[in-house]
């Protein structure tokens, strides 16, 4: 039975990481409000270097609707405000030399549409890798089935057990996404 428990553990433990990734991506997304992930998905070219802005500076929240990024490298600050401004977040960053300000401004209804849409299909990718989790687990279970180290009423159990991990893994997602369409369509 040992070998089903650590397929079953291996298998919750891959569910997790969808999970959290999923909830990762929803972190980027934009709402209403300043918030430091935001910022994630953006890279630099420092030096020929694609880098993470995050590597790159410090980034604050002093207000609601606004973030600050203070470079450790001054010289940095035209590539970071190019790289913001060519990404798909439509903001429009500000520097005096040593700080970019990056003013958030209220979304329209059209663009919380948007993002909540794009938050429904990072929604469902996270919901894929769960099932793609599941589909593996059920083919070892197969596998050991087929090897004679388990039974018929064994695998149905741990069949079962998979099963019910794996709605259980979406429901976190799909009330992840609920948080996160909440937040953005929140005025």
């Amino acid at each position: 039975m040992t070998t089903i428990d650590e397929f079953l553990g291996d298998a919750t433990e891959r569910m997790d990481k969808s999970v959290e990734s999923t909830h990762e991506h929803f972190g980027s997304i934009r709402t209403g409000r300043a918030s430091g992930a935001l910022l994630d998905r953006i890279s630099i070219d420092y030096y020929g270097t694609m880098t993470p802005l995050k590597n790159l500076a410090t980034i604050a929240v002093p207000e609601p609707r606004m973030l600050t990024i203070q470079p450790f490298d001054p010289s940095a600050i035209k590539a970071i405000e190019r790289a913001i401004q060519e990404s798909e977040l439509g903001l429009n960053p500000a520097s005096d030399g040593k700080i970019v300000r990056l003013p958030i401004p209220p979304l329209t209804e059209d663009r919380r549409k948007d993002l909540a849409k794009l938050a429904r299909t990072m929604a469902e990718e996270g919901r894929v890798a769960v099932r793609n989790v599941r589909r593996d687990a059920m083919k070892n279970l197969e596998e050991l089935v087929r090897n004679g180290d388990v039974g018929d009423d064994e695998e149905r159990a741990a069949e079962a057990r998979v099963q019910k991990l794996t709605d259980d893994h979406v429901a976190r997602i799909d009330d992840l996404l609920k948080h996160k369409e909440a937040e953005i369509m929140e005025v």
